[in-house]
Order: C-alpha cells, then structure tokens, then sequence
C-alpha cells in the first residue's frame, strides 16, 4: 500500500474551516439561489456592481478560523455560479478584479493565512452555470477548467490541497481525471487532491487512484479497513451551521454548538478531519452567529489541542459510545474522552505503566489505581457553571 507523508501530514490538521463566499453572498439566500430561483444570467451579474469586499475581509476571516481551532480553510474559489474570486487572466471577466471588489480575492485570501501559519485549500466547481461550453463541448469545457486550475496551482504559491465537486451533473461522462489531476501534481506535488465524490450512495468511497481523501458530505465518517486499498487516504467530513453553505439572512435553523462539537470529536475518533463551514456576507465579514458559533468552539479546542490533533487511533471502547480512549504516540499517553461526566469511577484496560491522570481542561490531577493491567480513577463532575460538553482526561 503506498502511504503519502503530506496525507498522513493532512490527517493531523484535524480541524479545518471551509468557506463558501461569491455573488451569491449579495443576495443572502445560499450558495443555489441563481439556479434555484432561476435568476437569468443578466440579472444575475447585476451583482457584480454590488460585491464590495471589505479590504480586512481576508485577515478577519483567518483570525475567526485561527480562534476556533482551525490548520486550515478550504475556500470556493469559483463555486457552480462560475463566477471566480481568484483573477481569470482574461479567461473571462467574470471574476473579481472585474467586480465592485476590483482585485483579486485570492490574492488577499493566500497573503493572510500564510501570515497566521494557516494553510490555504482551494475548492473549485467542476460544472459550470456560466461558461455555455458545459453543455455543448465537453470535452473544450474541460480544457477551460484545467486552464483555470493551473492559474490557482501557480500564481499563488504552495498550497495545501484543491478540493473539487460537481462530478454528480454528470456521472457518466469522462472528466479526464488524469489530465487535470496530472496537472496539479506537475506544479504542487504535495497538494491534497479532493473530489466531492463522498454523498448519497457513494459516500466515503475512493473513486481515481489520485485522490487522497474520502469526502462525507453532511455525513459521519466510519472506521476504514485499509485492507487491499492501494494506497493510504485520509477522510473529511464537511458540515454546515445551518440550511445553506453560502450566507443566508433569514436562516433560523442552526444546530447547536455542542453538535458541532461531538461532529469533531466523532471525527476525531475515526481519524477523520472536520471541515466547518462558514458563508461570509457580501461584503467578505462574518455574521455574528457564525463568528460566536467559532468563538464557542474555539473555548473547547484550546483546552484540549492536543487531544484532537495528535490521535493515533482508538485504544479501547468504554462501556457507550460516549467514551472512548485514544493512544498519542507522538507524546506517548492516552486520552480518555468522558461525555458529561457525574463522578463515577471509570476503568479502563491500559498494559503501560500510569505515572499521572491530568483533565486537560483545569489541569487537576485525579487519584488512581492501576493492577492487572487496568486503571481506575474517578470521573470528576462538571464544576457548577461549566459545561463543556466533552471533558478530556490525558493519562501519561
């Protein structure tokens, strides 16, 4: 089985934000809302006078990620409108140099994460509502998608991977994988390459032998036997607050934060990454609901880093599904991950010698006992006014 290091290297980001941002975002009705409401293409781009980007969009954006926990941010590039945020190089001047905006958004986008230590992803439609060539030839159509990847594989330095979706409109055509997948690693060798292959039935399934991850859409990842697999690949899951991926005014539906939460913890447990979104108004800025949602969790993922970033794999299943131990090899302990813990005792089969047992969130060191090769100690309750949902135990 060939085992990539830059995948294995992926797999150890663990928290990443995904981004959907475009004209779509000046209407505030979701990422679908030009095919969905059937807005001609005239009327449309009418939103181009109005895509004004506020110019600290790009270091606010990366600062929210930066607060939650985020390695990484995965952003829509050019999302199924065809419209793109990066400079078309007079492909087309559908794009946004040629917007209210007036420059290049990915420029902006690219500057700022490598300034926070943050890795960009790009994500990049494969079909397109634009360019009439998708519908009467493909195959030319295809040659035009591969030029506007190259532009992102070259005029923005190293980046951590591009993320494609889109495939689904037709399933039964010939993409020319190789082509374009030969392409990004000619330029960005170590660049992850994603196809959104991961909905519906095919979820969590591998597809061309160059993709490096497995996609669950809105789904939760499944522990994966590499058995027989001809080379080794991480997995994302990609998960919304609320109704829509790109910014939605009157969406009233969020889920809780504390399900965002268990999403990257039961991701975690798989050895999977969690991929949140997040859909910036026009003008580039967060809402404040999403802002306090990462806020939120940000509150968790300090606490207990480590614990979702270095997991090497479950140990051992406690009693529910609530309760699991993960082994660390690169700081050789084990973390037992406790869902509103009451107190009780816990134990749990360990074969190496214990020296301490630390919650990671208040730094307590608990009492324990450990014979036969199983540990004991108790389960310290939730201080009143706290709830952090998951408590974390790191047994060294």
């Amino acid at each position: 089985m060939i085992v990539k290091q830059y995948i294995k290297d992926f797999e150890k980001l663990g928290f990443g934000m995904f981004v959907h941002f475009g004209l779509y975002s000046v209407l505030g009705r979701g990422e679908w809302i030009k095919h969905q409401a059937n807005i001609p293409q005239e009327e449309y781009e009418k939103c181009m006078k109005k895509f004004k980007v506020n110019k600290t969009w790009a270091k606010e954006l990366v600062k929210n990620a930066k607060n939650a926990g985020c390695k990484y941010i995965t952003i829509t590039t050019r999302h199924h409108d065809g419209f793109s945020l990066y400079d078309t190089c007079g492909m087309n001047e559908y794009d946004a140099p040629h917007s209210a905006a007036g420059r290049d958004l990915i420029r902006e986008f690219v500057d700022e994460c490598n300034k926070a230590d943050i890795i960009p992803f790009f994500y990049h439609t494969l079909i397109d509502w634009y360019n009439p060539l998708f519908e009467t030839d493909f195959k030319a159509y295809l040659k035009y998608l591969r030029d506007s990847v190259e532009i992102l594989c070259t005029r923005y330095g190293k980046i951590g991977g591009l993320w494609f979706d889109g495939w689904w409109a037709k399933p039964n055509d010939d993409w020319e994988e190789d082509a374009l997948y030969g392409l990004i690693r000619k330029y960005q060798p170590e660049a992850m390459i994603i196809n959104n292959t991961g909905m519906g039935d095919n979820m969590g399934k591998l597809g061309h032998i160059e993709i490096d991850s497995l996609t669950y859409e809105r789904g939760k990842p499944s522990p994966m036997s590499f058995e027989n697999c001809p080379k080794y690949v991480a997995r994302e899951m990609c998960q919304i607050f609320g109704t829509m991926w790109g910014y939605m005014e009157q969406d009233l539906s969020y889920k809780p934060v504390s399900e965002m939460l268990e999403n990257l913890i039961f991701c975690r447990r798989n050895k999977a990454n969690l991929l949140l979104n997040v859909g910036p108004m026009a003008n580039g800025m967060l809402c404040d609901i999403d802002k306090g949602y990462l806020q939120k969790l940000g509150i968790w993922t300090k606490l207990h880093d480590p614990a979702i970033r270095d997991v090497d794999e479950v140990v051992t299943e406690i009693s529910t599904d609530t309760e699991f131990l993960m082994y660390d090899n690169a700081n050789k302990c084990h973390y037992l991950f406790i869902m509103n813990p009451n107190g009780e005792d816990v134990t749990v089969a360990i074969d190496k010698d214990v020296k301490s047992v630390t919650m990671m969130d208040n730094g307590w060191k608990l009492d324990f006992v450990q014979q036969d090769g199983k540990l004991t100690f108790n389960k310290v309750k939730f201080e009143p006014g706290y709830n952090l949902v998951y408590r974390v135990a790191r047994i060294d």
